[in-house]
């Protein structure tokens, strides 16, 4: 049985359901920051349990406009790690700070024992990641921000309703960014994103950063920038957001399910840590394997449509040179790099097709593909 690993045609088979929502929004003209906007803002906030959520063109904007909004540019240094996706950096570098980078734990995310020892003058703000769904250590980070007296912008891109003691991931900073990009655990039909924050000063900032500054339709207040969540991309986040406590649920119970599977195969893989104070809500299930590009080709020759996230760090990146970051500043992000790998992971998989992942996957060490 093939196991894709993208699952949008499964999931949006109801999209005629959708293009009926839409169309309330074509007959009213209500295309820019409309009342399909305001609604998702508002629950998209209180699912998280924040005050305030704020609509924007893309998870990317999220983490940039909010590095905009308390000051960052030429000059400054902004502290995350180097395997997260690009779009983390590039909104460091687009706000025209520095990226700083920490190597990360065996969980995938960043090291707060390591954040002290980078922190400089210039240091403007951290930005932790909660890769991949994996929720970073926010409490010894935030008492870390509270003695340096750093704000925290929190790239939650890939981590709607992970928490931490019951906390939710991008509610700890001042602000959080949330992508609802197509692959997203919460998608709509193109890219779009969400900030979500308790300050109301911040609210109010973002309200007019995202929109050229405008405080109304004849007065501009500062430069802005053109970045709104669309109404017809907010129409589909009304659709699927009262859906999102299932859609975390499912990715847990199939990561653990997966957990199990490779639970007998710790000679040849390993697990993350799954720690009982943190929700994994799976926006990828990675794990190790030593001998990763044989079992890649295992996996992909026996149905299962496994990737690899991401096989660059990006301290060593081409794009990344001026940074004049060596292979081995970050060994625990290289060695990750060197052997993880990505199981198809989405709400949508049928009973048989995780049947047949939890069994190519157990099958592994009898094959002897995984040593």
């Amino acid at each position: 049985m093939k196991v894709q690993y993208s699952y949008l045609e499964e999931q949006f088979k109801d999209y005629e359901v959708i293009f009926r929502k839409i169309a309330e929004v074509v007959k009213t003209g209500d295309y820019t920051l409309g009342k399909a906007v305001r609604e998702f803002e508002e629950k998209f906030a209180s699912v998280l349990g924040a005050r305030y959520g704020i609509g924007v063109n893309s998870g990317t904007d999220a983490l940039f406009l909010s590095l905009k909004a308390i000051g960052v540019g030429p000059g400054d240094e902004v502290i995350t790690s180097p395997n997260t996706f690009i779009a983390t950096v590039g909104a460091i570098v687009a706000s025209g700070a520095r990226p700083v980078f920490v190597d990360i734990t065996d969980e995938f995310v960043i090291n707060p024992d390591l954040i002290e020892g980078a922190i400089t003058s210039r240091t403007k703000a951290l930005m932790p990641v909660h890769y991949a769904g994996v929720p970073a250590d926010m409490d010894r980070i935030m008492a870390i921000a509270h003695r340096h007296e750093l704000p925290v912008i929190e790239d939650a891109c890939q981590a709607i309703s992970a928490s931490l003691n019951g906390k939710c991931a991008g509610t700890f900073g001042l602000t959080g960014g949330f992508s609802l990009h197509p692959l997203k655990n919460l998608n709509v039909w193109g890219d779009s994103g969400v900030i979500i924050t308790d300050s109301e000063e911040m609210r109010d900032r973002l309200v007019l950063l995202r929109n050229h500054g405008l405080r109304n339709r004849d007065e501009v207040d500062f430069f802005g920038y053109n970045s709104r969540l669309d109404s017809v991309q907010a129409a589909v986040g009304n659709h699927l957001i009262k859906d999102i406590n299932w859609i975390s649920e499912t990715r847990i119970k199939w990561g653990q399910r997966i957990d199990a599977a490779l639970a007998g195969l710790a000679e040849y893989v390993t697990v993350p840590k799954r720690r009982p104070s943190k929700r994994y809500v799976h926006h990828l299930y990675m794990f190790l394997a030593k001998n990763r590009d044989r079992l890649l080709s295992f996996l992909m020759q026996n149905g299962i449509d496994a990737k690899i996230h991401y096989p660059i760090p990006l301290h060593l990146q081409k794009a990344y040179a001026s940074l004049n970051y060596r292979e081995g500043d970050f060994p625990v992000a290289e060695r990750v790099a060197a052997e993880i790998l990505s199981l198809p992971m989405f709400p949508q998989l049928t009973p048989g097709q995780q049947a047949t992942v939890a069994n190519e996957v157990a099958r592994l060490s009898q094959d002897k593909v995984a040593g």
